[in-house]
């Protein structure tokens, strides 16, 4: 997905946030490397161009990315945190062999959902969203005639 510089400046302003290079150049990652990419990954990303970047920095700016509600945490299976810039709801579907993840969207699914915990309460737990996480292995697309 690639996005421009201006609508990365603009979202951070739509948040009240500063706008700095440091965060500039975390949110291009971000749009850049597109699947779900780890701190890691993002670091590599942002060093290949911007190598005077500290790691630390990273860390601090996805931290208040995510406070403020610039983009999501999650984790997969004992995985390492991955970042999703992408903010409307959605599922994940998740393939460990693979390492790999795709959103998944689905307006009934989320109906389903909705209706099951209106009726069925969580003692003690208000919901503020829910997002499922769908482990399975991605089949290839080729028939064997």
């Amino acid at each position: 997905m690639e996005i421009h510089a201006e609508t990365i400046r603009e979202k951070l302003k739509s948040k009240g946030l500063k706008i700095t290079p440091q965060r500039i150049s975390v949110l291009e990652a971000l749009y850049a490397l597109q699947d779900h990419p780890t701190a890691e990954q993002i670091i590599d990303f942002i060093h290949q161009k911007n190598p005077n970047i500290a790691t630390g920095t990273v860390y601090k700016t996805l931290d208040i990315l995510v406070k403020n509600g610039v983009t999501t945490k999650f984790r997969t299976d004992g995985e390492a945190a991955r970042y999703d810039c992408i903010l409307s709801h959605h599922h994940h579907l998740f393939s460990a062999e693979s390492d790999h993840i795709e959103d998944y969207e689905n307006e009934e699914l989320n109906r389903l959902l909705g209706n099951f915990f209106e009726t069925h309460h969580i003692p003690n737990f208000e919901i503020q969203s829910i997002k499922l996480q769908i482990k399975g292995r991605f089949l290839s697309n080729t028939n064997s005639d």
